[in-house]
């Protein structure tokens, strides 16, 4: 997978003859060439250590020499086409790295060139790097970079600022083990939790930071976290990071401009059979994304896009497996099952109030995750899915169900939002509009979650709220979400309180639509979905509902993960003097071993 990587990077690298450009990775999506894309020196390199094959090295040093010439005189690097300067921290390290390997190759001139770009590198991070400087994972970051450039240009001033910064990040991490510091400020520092930039990034920088200066105590909040982080990997090997407070850049794989899980899992391979398993299996599901060379936004790219995705993906995810592959100890290890290949277990984060439950057929995750943005509605953060939706549902033999993308999709950073204008969310939702506005149990980031098991092998999960607009206000409509997990079934049961305002509400239930599938609709209250082999009844079981299929089908596509979907809806009206109503469907397996 690696040498797929590499050699999709090798084949955009510039030539000898391309003047300024030489070294330089182009990326066509963005028509730019991205100064992050050089990290892929440090692929190059391992992969010429793989193959023996000189061309890789070559291609190393011409990209190092590219970056060079990009560097500011203040020692860092623009995130073309943006200003960002934080993810000098990303760019140092891997020409950190790729130094040990290549300086024997390298003359002397060439070793001072070096030397020099890594050490003005390193002054900046020294200098700006903190917590209120940048996200989180960039921090965590620079606590590995600053260790290895204090070893490699034998500076320990780097040394001591890396562990100031690890010793101030792992205190931002809950109970639970995960790490806050993605969102916005507030009072100048950064609260909030993302999935994927905690696996992909924050926590195995610092776990890297841990191993190249012993810190113990650094490494023992690394190894409670990552056993609770593991649950998110479900059995197809997606990462779920659908609920996060950065799911805005959930690919299905992990995010789309973070580095990988794959380093994290071989840090600690040593500790726990199960994180090799958890690698290859993610592995295996991000290969399963590769598109006309690079890797892709999500499982239908090919089927939504006709043009190639940017490279960020493609570079990130190929310097995470370098460093997986150099970091791991053993050519072989057993693949002890992960928390997600056993059935009958639901999970609560109390933390940050997610559940995850696993049944036979079934594994879904639940997010009433209660993170609220100081910026509010104009802030990206706060368009994530909540308020007691399944933002990932996966059944056993088939994948995706249903997944969840933005509320309301925007392109907060250009370079990495591809344009996708008037698409609609997938999150299963509760939503109406009047004359007061759109609201939805999406927005409601203060819903009250509780969850029994009511038999053995039997789930409830019951959350409760108020249907929201965009700035978290009410609009006179309740709701509650009532789940029911069993082996081959889940059942819904929504009920909604007219309490202020009398709108006809709709439940919204966008099917994730692979290629062959199909809908039929047997009558109004029973659909039948067919996909290959596997076969599902969505039913109608009580209340006043009929099934409305296909409504503005068309925009029911997502750019991360790409993924489009089919629409199922149902509409709860007033009636009368009734103050609520309610509705009750099951999604049922129909070819199980017991449905036979």
């Amino acid at each position: 997978m690696l040498v797929i990587l590499t050699n999709a990077l090798l084949e955009r690298q510039a030539a000898d003859s391309a003047g300024n450009n030489t070294g330089g990775i182009w990326c066509a999506h963005c028509k730019v060439w991205h100064t992050r894309a050089a990290e892929a020196v440090y692929p190059f390199a391992i992969t010429a250590d793989i193959t023996g094959d000189a061309r890789y090295a070559q291609a190393a040093k011409r990209a190092a020499d590219w970056l060079f010439r990009q560097q500011q005189a203040d020692g860092s690097w623009k995130e073309t086409p943006e200003e960002w300067t934080g993810t000098t921290t990303d760019q140092l390290l891997m020409l950190l790295l790729a130094y040990e390997k290549l300086s024997p190759q390298l003359t002397t001139a060439q070793q001072i060139q070096w030397r020099s770009s890594m050490e003005k590198a390193a002054a900046y991070l020294n200098r700006v790097m903190t917590p209120e400087f940048a996200s989180i994972n960039y921090v965590a970051t620079t606590t590995a970079t600053l260790a290895k450039a204090g070893l490699v240009l034998h500076q320990h001033a780097y040394t001591q600022k890396a562990r100031q910064l690890a010793r101030r990040t792992v205190a931002k991490m809950d109970e639970d083990g995960f790490l806050n510091g993605e969102g916005g400020r507030s009072h100048g520092n950064k609260m909030g939790v993302d999935l994927g930039y905690d696996m992909e990034m924050s926590l195995w920088g610092l776990g890297l930071y841990a191993r190249l200066t012993a810190d113990t105590l650094v490494d023992g909040y690394v190894k409670r976290a990552l056993k609770n982080h593991l649950y998110f990997i479900y059995p197809d090997g997606s990462l779920d990071a659908s609920w996060g407070i950065r799911s805005n850049k959930w690919t299905g794989y992990g995010s789309a401009t973070s580095d990988g899980c794959q380093v994290l899992f071989s840090l600690y391979a040593d500790e726990d059979p199960r994180y090799a398993n958890a690698s290859l299996r993610n592995l295996q599901f991000l290969r399963s994304n590769i598109t006309a060379g690079l890797i892709g936004y999500g499982p239908q790219h090919a089927e939504l896009f006709n043009t190639p995705p940017c490279i960020y993906p493609t570079f990130a995810k190929a310097k995470n497996l370098a460093l997986a592959y150099t970091l791991e100890t053993r050519d072989t290890r057993p693949l002890a099952a992960i928390p997600a290949d056993s059935s009958s277990w639901i999970k609560h984060f109390t933390t940050l109030d997610v559940i995850e439950i696993r049944t036979q057929q079934f594994m879904a995750t639940i997010t009433a995750y209660r993170y609220k943005d100081p910026a509010g509605a104009k802030g990206k953060y706060m368009y994530r899915p909540d308020g007691g939706a399944i933002s990932h549902l996966w059944a056993a033999g088939h994948g995706f169900i249903t997944a969840s993308s933005p509320t309301v999709y925007s392109r907060p950073e250009p370079m990495s939002f591809p344009e996708a204008p008037g698409v609609l969310p997938l999150t299963p939702r509760i939503e109406y509009t009047d004359s007061a506005g759109y609201f939805t149990n999406l927005y409601e980031f203060d819903s009250r979650l509780s969850f029994h098991e009511i038999a053995k092998e039997q789930y409830a999960v019951n959350v409760s709220g108020e249907l929201k607009d965009k700035n978290g206000l009410t609009g006179g409509v309740g709701y509650q979400l009532n789940y029911l997990f069993t082996d081959s079934a889940l059942q819904k049961t929504i009920t909604v309180t007219w309490h202020d305002a009398w709108p006809v509400v709709h439940v919204i239930e966008p099917i994730i639509q692979y290629a062959g599938m199909r809908f039929e609709q047997k009558d109004d209250h029973t659909i039948l979905i067919h996909a290959g082999k596997k076969q599902w009844a969505l039913r109608i079981l009580s209340g006043k509902a009929r099934w409305i299929t296909g409504r503005e089908a068309a925009r029911y596509w997502t750019p991360y993960p790409a993924l489009k979907a089919w629409p199922l809806e149902l509409e709860i009206q007033p009636e009368g003097e009734a103050i609520s109503g309610s509705v009750t469907y099951c999604l049922q397996v129909l070819n199980t071993p017991a449905d036979k």
